[in-house]
Formats: structure tokens, C-alpha cells, sequence
């Protein structure tokens, strides 16, 4: 016969009370006890009734991510490292975690109403934060806990980590212009995602700041793919006096901008000079290694998690927003620009 609560409070001689908020991890019983208590439970064998345990706590003990379908997806190891750094955090924490895709609109919105009225997850997290996102209103004006990985063009009153994209490509600037390179090609994210304005805004900006031309830097939208990368650097190629330096604002599409200047006979890191956005693991073994904007997206996916947590279980009510300091990983697929 199985064992029981009553068993485990028998043993140690504790009221099943107490043995039942301490398997549960609640905040009241001191950890010697809950240690004791998954000691005793483990010697009788004893196996949690989880959906018993879920319905009597009215949650789910389930954490939502509606992953975009629009760019990478999952073939992009962002995704790969953020989704693993969110998973591994709510594993240890007890959570299970639910993901899903959705084509943004109409549908993708309707997930995320029917998912907070059938409560099928206890909170969400939001990645690839848009200008004008209906996904933190909807969830906003519900009182749904979540949090997110970006900011958004709204009153910033909820949770969120994000990387200091403006910093980061003032970097990626000041450290091009000190190899001498005077005209850039830039490989922009969509222009209805948040980060873009930012990380534009730091191009422009550091660009002034250095006296550099706005004729001087060709902006083209890619769509944060490699293919995009590779497809943007052939127009960049083509123009008469093409860029000693093209900045991707994320790794894969510096990647399709290597491939596309090496097809053609340059050398990336002499003949052209090429950045890309993130760190991801590839980068550092590209060839040549990429020169990126570090982003620790595993640690972010972790941080992430754990606010959401907070959050769920009430164990917070202040409203924290992490914005990290970005570095510039120089490898070598940057060099001096080349003798005009």
C-alpha cells in the first residue's frame, strides 16, 4: 500500500499539517523540517499526488512562453539558451513549463486570453517585446502575473530583465571607428520590435557623437535569420563603394553576412569588417570568431523565471526591472579598414 501523509507525519512526529506545507516548500516551515520531512518521505517511498495537490492549491504550477513564429524560432540558439536557462530554473523551483507557438495576431492573443481565463498556466513570460505590444496590455489590464525579457513603448509598470541594446552598439561604434572605418552597413531587427529602436538609436547617436555622415550608414531591415543576414550583405556588396564595416544586430545574420563576403573572395576581418549581436556559442567558433555584443541569454532565461516565480507565489510586491550593462567580445572578424 502506498504511503500516506499520515505515514510520514507518523514517523517523524509531526501533524500532517506541517508535512504537507513542507513537501508544498511553503515559506513557514523551516528548512531542517522540510529536510527531514523529504528524508521520511523518501525511506517510505512516498509519492506525491500532484494533480491532488495542484487542484487544492488552485494552480497549475505551470509557467506559459508563446514563442513568435515570425524569424528563427527554434533554430536560433537564442531560443535554445533562453528556453534551457527558463526550464532548468522552473525544474528546480517545482514548475512545469509549457511552450507553444503562435503566428503574431489575432490568434496569438486569444492563446494568451483563453490560457489566462481557463488559468492553464499561472503566469507567462513575454520574450521579443514588440513597439507597440498587445500582449503586456492584455496581460496588464487582467492582473495576470508575468514578466519579460524586453521593454515595450508603454508605462513600464511591470517586471522585466532586458540588455542594454543603445549601450551595446555604441560599443560596437566607438570600437570601428577606432580601426578607422568610416562607411557602415547595418543589418537592422524588425522595425516592430523594441529592441531595434533602441539598438539603432545607439548607432545614430555614437555616429554623431564621431562626426560620421548619415550617407555614410545603409540601413537595411532584416529579419534576424542568417539567410537574411546573407541576402542584406549582398546588397551592401553591390553598391559602388560598399562598407568597410557591416554591424548585424544579432549573430545569425552576422553569420549569413560572412558567408555572403566570403563567396564573394573577401576576407572577413581585412577586406570587411563584420559584428554581430549576442554571444551566442557559435560565435566564438565561427569562422573567423565573431566580435559580438555579449548577452547572457541562459542567465537572463534563469533571472526571468525566478522573478515570475516570485511573483506567482506573492513573494514579492515590488516591481523589479533589471536593464544589464553590455561588453564587446572582440574576435577576429574585425580589422583596420582597408586602404581606400
Amino acid at each position: 500500500m502506498a504511503a500516506t501523509i499520515k505515514d510520514i507525519a507518523k514517523k517523524i512526529g509531526k501533524t500532517t499539517t506541517t508535512v504537507s506545507r513542507a513537501l508544498n516548500d511553503y515559506d513557514d516551515i523551516s528548512e531542517e523540517t522540510k529536510e527531514l520531512v523529504r528524508k521520511a518521505a523518501a525511506e517510505l517511498g512516498y509519492i506525491p499526488n500532484t494533480m491532488a495537490q495542484r487542484l487544492q492549491k488552485r494552480q497549475t504550477d505551470t509557467i506559459g512562453l508563446i514563442v513568435p513564429t515570425s524569424g528563427p524560432r527554434f533554430s536560433d540558439p537564442f531560443f535554445s539558451e533562453f528556453i534551457a536557462g527558463i526550464g532548468n530554473t522552473a525544474s528546480r523551483r517545482g514548475y512545469d513549463l509549457l511552450v507553444s507557438t503562435r503566428a503574431p495576431g489575432d490568434l496569438e492573443l486569444e492563446t494568451y486570453r483563453q490560457h489566462i481565463r481557463s488559468h492553464r498556466v499561472d503566469g507567462f513570460i513575454i520574450v521579443r517585446t514588440r513597439h507597440e505590444d498587445e500582449r503586456i496590455n492584455i496581460l496588464r489590464k487582467s492582473g495576470f502575473p508575468f514578466t519579460s525579457f524586453g521593454r515595450a513603448n508603454c508605462e513600464l509598470d511591470f517586471s522585466f530583465v532586458d540588455e542594454d541594446g543603445e549601450q551595446g552598439m555604441k560599443l560596437v561604434m566607438e570600437y570601428l571607428a577606432k580601426l578607422g572605418h568610416k562607411r557602415f552597413g547595418v543589418i537592422s531587427p524588425p522595425s516592430n520590435l523594441e529592441f531595434s529602436r533602441y539598438r539603432l538609436k545607439g548607432i545614430w547617436d555614437k555616429a554623431a557623437e564621431l562626426g560620421i555622415a548619415a550617407h555614410d550608414i545603409s540601413i537595411l531591415e532584416g529579419d534576424l535569420t542568417q539567410r537574411s543576414g546573407y541576402e542584406i550583405t549582398n546588397q551592401l556588396l553591390d553598391q559602388p563603394r560598399f562598407p568597410t564595416a557591416i554591424i548585424a544586430c544579432n549573430d545569425l545574420m552576422a553569420f549569413g553576412a560572412m558567408s555572403a563576403a566570403q563567396e564573394r573572395g573577401l576576407v572577413v576581418g581585412s577586406d570587411v569588417s563584420i559584428t554581430g549581436f549576442d554571444n551566442i556559442p557559435m560565435s566564438e567558433y565561427s569562422h573567423p570568431p565573431l566580435t559580438t555584443v555579449n548577452q547572457p541569454i541562459y542567465q537572463i532565461g534563469t533571472t526571468v523565471c525566478e522573478m515570475l516565480i516570485r511573483r506567482i507565489r506573492g513573494e514579492t510586491t515590488e516591481v523589479e526591472q533589471i536593464l544589464l550593462t553590455p561588453s564587446l567580445i572582440v574576435r577576429q572578424s574585425c580589422g583596420p579598414a582597408p586602404m581606400a
